[in-house]
């Protein structure tokens, strides 16, 4: 009987001090539910859109389509044109997935990304270092810069920014991007004019309602190929230095590791080669 009750009274000491324990433990930190703890464990399979884009089946794309040859929505139809259609195409394929665009703007294109509203933007995206700090940026698979693209009879009259910057040039210039901010910098003695449309703008210079725009070499090189009036000026020696990237959101290193090992092999292999190719030959 005196054995019986002193292993009660054993067993009875031992549950006290484990319910002593675990309301020392409680009291530094709160108790999680079965529910959150399972969440935690689900979160770092879920967590990235390099599990996320194969389950849902689509690749958000963020593009402006206003910038040829990168992006072109066409305004009847409402498809989508362009090199960086073409690789938003591949990324999706290579994801399981297939792309959806999603429409945008130079001035909203990072923070439509940083908002969730896509998974990645593409379309000629210069990486600055403003935008870098609302995304992250995948490898360069472009390096760019600006120069000026005029009326061939004007191609040995705006060579150099001072060229450019006197009384009585007009220049013109599409909102919300790189060339505005090169071109505000820059133009502080000619006419500067923001022109809204980015599809209509060099209509503008072959009209005559403006003289030249600053625009990334690559632009330059495809405009003047498709308007025989237009002359890109020597867009092999840009006034500027930049490369060109997809917009991918912050903070998803498992994401962009991939995308950077997409676009690595895709500028290796030729297939952005095939696709460049395919619009500077229209």
């Amino acid at each position: 009987m005196r054995r019986t009750v002193t292993l009660s009274a054993l067993a009875a000491v031992l549950a006290a001090t484990a319910a002593g324990s675990a309301l020392a433990v409680g009291s530094t930190s709160k108790p999680e539910s079965p529910r959150a703890s399972a969440a935690d464990r689900a979160r770092p399979q879920r967590g990235t859109l390099l599990d996320r884009v194969p389950e849902r089946g689509v690749l958000r794309v963020c593009t402006t389509g206003d910038y040829r040859p990168f992006s072109h929505r066409d305004p009847k139809s409402g498809a989508y044109t362009g090199i960086d259609i073409k690789m938003a195409g591949d990324l999706a394929k290579s994801l399981d997935a297939k792309p959806a665009f999603v429409p945008t703007t130079w001035a909203t294109l990072v923070d439509d990304l940083a908002a969730g509203r896509c998974d990645v933007g593409m379309g000629g995206v210069s990486v600055t270092l403003a935008r870098a700090r609302k995304a992250s940026f995948s490898e360069p698979y472009l390096t760019d810069g600006k120069t000026p693209i005029v009326r061939c009879e004007d191609k040995a009259r705006y060579r150099t920014l001072e060229d450019i910057d006197r009384p009585g040039v007009r220049v013109v210039v599409n909102p919300g991007g790189t060339n505005e901010e090169f071109a505000r910098a820059h133009v502080k003695r000619a006419t500067l004019t923001v022109h809204p449309d980015n599809t209509t703008i060099f209509d503008e210079i072959i009209a005559g309602r403006a003289d030249v725009m600053m625009t990334d070499a690559s632009e330059t090189r495809y405009q003047s190929a498709i308007h025989p009036e237009l002359c890109a000026v020597h867009p092999d020696e840009p006034f500027s230095f930049s490369e060109k990237a997809y917009a991918l959101p912050r903070g998803d290193a498992q994401f962009t590791e991939y995308v950077d090992q997409w676009v690595h092999l895709a500028t290796h292999d030729g297939t952005y080669k095939k696709y460049e190719d395919e619009w500077l030959r229209r």
